[in-house]
């Protein structure tokens, strides 16, 4: 068992007077390194600091220095976060238009995800939530691979088994999003505990909201991560609202960052609508994980633009007041400032680089729509080495499902070889026995529609 000594050796073990503590004794501060005009903040490094955190013990990290990002990696930081937000605009139109059926927008949080992505080694683990594209985007996933898993085409890693905005990458190692929350959080400390034994030097990083810090699976993780000394990033995206209950509502305590020190865990609360601190805190979070086998806490105090999701109305629980005092504050706009001020960046590649986005993103939105779907039978490949009997009958199932309504299920009949014209003879069948049953007429069993019967010669039809 641990004495008093070991679990609290910084401070006094033992009292003689009854007391309470809540908590309210410590405020943690923001990291903030960027203003809003692109001007950056004095360094108030004290005098005699400077180590990047080692061993138990917190410190400040490496002085700030002038040119905090060099060109290269800002300027790609910079279309990233363009890309990004052209993406989300384009695809939440078609979203309303009915040509995708769901979409979540990465907007006025690219600082955050892309940022923490660009501090990052390209062979760190990404587990990230729904919301952060900007982070694939970055390791180079392109606009047609975004594309392809939306629209569930043939080309969709994925084989169209996920809904939209569901990504993943093995070669880029970002870890496929799943729609239950939080649960990539548990798992990013079982990978970082794998990259650990590995020893290779690589950590993980899992990205999750304030609403998913709620989740017992936060918890579990963080325990587990600390336990078992971990490679271990976690970065909640504090934007605010969890769907739609408010920070306030969520939880009584000050925010998400004091939670790590139940855990006896590193952590920084950072600004994360300013990339430069997004990136100089992941950095040095970065350094603690590999360097010490240590998990850190970021939380990153950000806002959400859009709507929760293309199924969410944000007008009925927060106001447009309050929507226009964070655009004031949007990332993009405040990295702009810096790389105008940097000598880096004009009015005119602006205005050349969003023409050129968009009609990338439009471009290629059209060439999925026109791709294929996946072939009915890559419903049960890979699940198994060998599909298993009862995959096999309930594909059969449902073959004969669609035979027996094929308009019901136009990509699907069309993988099995339906023409046009067969849909169209079934849509028809089906309305006129619709009508029937209407006017109480007798009807006939529907049947399945013949298809590839011979007729002259013995061709088939």
């Amino acid at each position: 068992m641990p004495t008093a000594d070991q679990i609290a050796p910084q401070g006094p073990t033992v009292l003689h007077h009854l007391a309470f503590m809540t908590g309210d004794e410590l405020c943690i501060p923001i990291f903030k390194r960027l203003r809003q005009d692109g001007t950056l903040y004095p360094d108030d490094t004290p005098q005699g600091q400077g180590n990047v955190s080692q061993g138990d013990k917190s410190q400040d990290a490496s002085p700030i220095q002038r040119d905090p990002i060099e060109r290269d990696t800002a300027l790609k930081i910079y279309r990233t976060m363009l890309f990004t937000r052209v993406l989300d605009e384009r695809m939440l139109a078609a979203q309303r238009q009915g040509r995708l059926s769901f979409y979540m927008q990465c907007t006025g949080e690219e600082a955050t995800v892309i940022g923490s992505a660009a501090a990052l080694q390209d062979d760190d683990m990404i587990m990230a939530q729904y919301r952060e594209q900007g982070a694939l985007a970055w390791r180079g996933f392109s606009c047609d691979e975004f594309m392809n898993q939306m629209f569930g085409n043939e080309r969709d890693y994925g084989k169209g088994r996920q809904m939209p905005i569901h990504y993943g990458s093995r070669d880029l190692h970002y870890m496929t999003i799943s729609s239950p929350l939080a649960t990539q959080i548990p798992q990013a400390t079982g990978y970082a505990y794998g990259q650990k034994l590995a020893g290779k030097g690589q950590c993980t990083i899992t990205i999750f909201g304030e609403g998913a810090a709620s989740e017992g699976d936060f918890h579990a993780a963080l325990n587990m991560a600390s336990v078992h000394r971990v490679p271990c990033i976690f970065l909640c995206r504090n934007n605010g609202y969890a769907i739609s209950t408010p920070s306030c509502e969520q939880f009584a305590a000050d925010g998400i960052a004091p939670r790590a020190f139940g855990y006896h865990m590193q952590s920084i609360r950072v600004d994360g609508n300013d990339v430069i601190a997004v990136y100089e805190a992941t950095l040095a979070a970065r350094k603690i994980a590999v360097e010490t086998n240590q998990p850190v806490l970021i939380e990153a105090m950000t806002y959400r633009l859009a709507a929760h999701s293309s199924s969410d109305d944000p007008s009925g629980y927060r106001s447009k007041k309050e929507e226009a005092i964070w655009r004031d504050k949007d990332p993009i706009l405040r990295m702009r400032n810096w790389l105008e001020a940097q000598g880096w960046w004009s009015e005119e590649e602006e205005k050349a680089t969003g023409d050129q986005l968009r009609r990338e993103v439009l471009e290629s939105m059209k060439r999925a729509e026109k791709l294929a779907p996946p072939a009915l039978d890559t419903l049960i490949s890979d699940v198994y080495d060998t599909p298993t009997p009862l995959l096999t009958q309930q594909l059969e199932d449902v073959k004969q499902h669609i035979r027996k309504y094929p308009h019901a299920y136009p990509k699907g009949a069309a993988s099995m070889g339906f023409t046009a014209q067969e849909l169209e003879d079934s849509r028809k069948a089906y309305q006129a026995r619709q009508q029937r049953m209407q006017s109480h007429q007798p009807v006939e069993s529907h049947q399945p529609v013949e298809r590839h019967q011979p007729v002259d010669g013995g061709q088939t039809s």
